[in-house]
Parts: C-alpha cells; structure tokens; sequence
C-alpha cells in the first residue's frame, strides 16, 4: 500500500507537534516546516499527499504558499487560521485551498476533514459506469479522472473534479445547494454555501469561454445550480 505522506506547515513548534502525533496513530507519515520558504523546498523534494497550512507565518505567509502550490500542483491542501473571518476564508478558497480549518480544532474534526478531502482524490472511487462524458467542447474522462476542453487538458483540484463530476452525472437537473455540499463536501458543511459559491466560481473560470455568462454550469436563483448539456 502506498504510504500517506502529509506536509504540516506551522511556525508554531507546539501545533507541528500536536498534529505529528494524532497524524501519526492514524498511520499517515508527516513531514514538516516551520515557514513558508521550507515549505516549498519540502514540498518539491517530497510531493506529499496533502498539505497543512497555516496562514500567518513570517515572510511568505500561507495565501502565498498557497498560490505558489497551485500554479503547478493540484495537491490537497487545507488551510489553518486562528480567525474565524469569512474573508480570510474565501480568500483562501479563492487561492485554491480545498478546506479551511480555525484554531483551536479538534483532532477528530481535522482526522475527518483530511479523509474527506483524500478521498475526493482517489482516482478509482465512485468512477460511473459510463467511460466518459461529453458536451459540447467539454470531455470528463472518469476512468483516466482528466478534464478537457477542445481536446485540451484543464488541470482540477480533487474538489473541483468531485464538484464537476457530481453536476455532469446529473447533466439538466437542478442540485439544490445541500445536496451538492453533502455530496461533495459532507453532511457537515450543510450550511457552508460559501464553499459550493467560491468553487462553482473556480470551475467557471477554468472551463467556460466567458465565466460571467456561462453557458455549462448555470445557477439556479435561490435553489443552487445546473449542468446544461450541449449548451
């Protein structure tokens, strides 16, 4: 079985410390770095599974790394703040985070929010009976979980692939807000809108020719969205 690896990133010595061990007993190999900089040298020499990022950090905070990281990996990467401020954390969203964790947290809550989004990225589950999907200039391979337009490859996050898989497999029906953030997210984020909003935001960005008039995913005022075949 191949092995979990997890970079935590926190200048707080304390925290690396904490989350090593409830990481540890639950058989994941954690790697660490204390600020930003480390950080991205850890990430390019391992390639970890999955990143924990703390936002404030001196010199290169956490949004930087964040927009670092996403400009040539998808990796999972759930963000940690000690605000509970709605900016911060569409702001994180924004910069392609998957998750967004506030201080102090519990080690279950945290155990549940990594497997989620893990699992959001194992390429065999849930792949639909169908090979592929296929509308207009738009083609999701489930079996290869690759998503192109016009034949060109559009790089996803792992929660922006299980947001987009969820639509088209529901291609011309409406999915009303709390279906789609159970499905995608859990039953625990019922009432984070906010999370279905920034992402349906990101996938516009990446697949529609005008994202502010778009054409595949439409929203749906006051229910949530769809997806519209051969739009």
């Amino acid at each position: 079985m191949k092995k979990t690896y997890i970079l935590v990133v926190d200048d707080e010595p304390s925290i690396i410390r904490f989350l090593r061990a409830i990481l540890e007993t639950q058989g994941y190999n954690v790697l660490a770095a204390i600020n930003g900089a480390e950080a991205l040298r850890v990430f390019e020499m391992e390639q970890p599974s999955l990143v924990i990022l703390d936002i404030m950090m001196p010199e290169i905070d956490g949004f930087e790394v964040c927009r670092r990281l996403r400009e040539w990996s998808q990796v999972p990467i759930i963000m940690l703040s000690a605000k509970a401020d709605e900016i911060d954390k569409v702001k994180c969203l924004n910069l392609g985070a998957d998750d967004y964790v506030i201080k102090p947290f519990g080690a279950s809550e945290l155990i549940a929010r990594i497997k989620a989004v893990l699992r959001r990225g194992e390429t065999s589950a849930g792949v639909p009976m169908q090979p592929s999907f296929i509308s207009g200039n738009l083609e999701v391979n489930f079996a290869q979980r690759r998503v192109a337009i016009a034949d060109k490859e559009v790089k996803l996050t792992p929660t922006e692939y299980a947001l987009l898989k969820e639509l088209v497999l529901n291609a011309n029906k409406v999915l009303d807000h709390t279906y789609l953030l159970h499905k995608v997210w859990g039953s625990q984020y019922k009432d984070e809108r906010e999370y279905l909003h920034v992402f349906i935001r990101r996938l516009r960005a990446k697949l529609e020719r005008d994202p502010r008039n778009p054409k595949y995913i439409v929203t749906v005022s006051g229910v949530g969205y769809q997806f519209q075949d051969n739009p």
